[in-house]
């Protein structure tokens, strides 16, 4: 039986993956994330809220 090519589609492993800038948690690559893979920055909303905002007052 022969093995499956190392880009099958059902294997997550090969997927592109990120740290998260706010608590350094893996991201693994989503298809909503398709588009703007390069600007995704933060793992989930909680640490979206949870980074330093740089703003001028």
């Amino acid at each position: 039986m022969a093995k499956a090519p190392p880009s099958f589609k059902g294997n997550k492993s090969f997927l592109p993956v990120k740290p998260c800038i706010v608590c350094g948690k893996d991201m693994s690559w989503r298809k909503s994330w398709a588009k703007n893979w390069d600007e995704v920055k933060y793992c989930s909303d909680a640490c979206r809220k949870a980074a330093p905002r740089t703003g001028s007052k």
